[in-house]
């Protein structure tokens, strides 16, 4: 794959929120919208594509399955308003990377250290499940976020969950033989990768995922980006 060093992550971040490709990822992020929870009702949802978010000089690349439906949908910020973030969140600050344990939206300043967060796929999927062609859709944003961290300062990716450890697989030009397990270290002529499960409520609630495996994961990911 030839990098692409003159990828402009803020043209990029605009070209993925103005994104409509996937008409059913459109229709259902206004459905979405239109019909919350009691207990977002009358809150204003952000309802676009998400845009990664955080350091421009990341050494570590952070890659999830997509936005959750009332988490960054609603947001706007990858990763906050539900639980899955704040388990990441409070992982980065615990180990250094972040400068506060939540976030809630756009504009509470959280700050990350080295670290950048994006999915595999930039809108909500029905029932979390995006279709195969959602994802190619979606590829190209991806494969330029690598593009852009790639020729200056990456050194790891860690994914979340099987749908992102694919997407980097092939990103990456990892063949069938590498699979996901949770704590596996893969190295790619350098760039190391690193799997873990996603901190989703349906891993944490079943103890499938634990804080400990979560936090000892989350430093491997640190110790293979070198962040200090």
């Amino acid at each position: 794959m030839t990098l692409n060093s003159n990828v402009n992550l803020k043209h990029l971040n605009q070209e993925i929120i103005s994104c409509e490709k996937c008409k059913r990822l459109v229709s259902y992020r206004k459905e979405v919208t239109n019909n919350p929870p009691k207990r977002y009702a009358g809150e204003k949802y952000w309802a676009r594509p998400v845009a990664g978010f955080g350091d421009f000089q990341a050494s570590l690349l952070i890659v999830g399955l997509a936005p959750a439906a009332h988490g960054a949908n609603r947001t706007g910020l990858m990763f906050t308003g539900d639980n899955s973030g704040k388990w990441l969140y409070k992982a980065l600050f615990e180990l250094g990377m972040a400068n506060k344990e939540q976030s809630f939206d756009k504009n509470d300043e959280l700050v990350l250290k080295k670290v950048y967060i994006t999915a595999s796929l930039k809108c909500v999927p029905p029932q979390n499940k995006p279709s195969k062609e959602e994802l190619i859709n979606c590829r190209q944003f991806l494969f330029s976020e690598y593009h852009y961290f790639k020729v200056r300062s990456l050194k790891a990716i860690m994914a979340l969950g099987h749908i992102a450890f694919n997407s980097v697989r092939q990103l990456l030009g990892f063949g069938p033989e590498t699979v996901f397990k949770h704590g596996a270290l893969y190295d790619f002529d350098g760039l190391k990768l690193v799997c873990c499960y996603h901190p989703s409520q349906q891993n944490t609630f079943t103890k499938k995922l634990t804080w400990d495996m979560f936090i000892s994961t989350m430093k491997l990911a640190k110790d293979a980006a070198e962040i200090l």
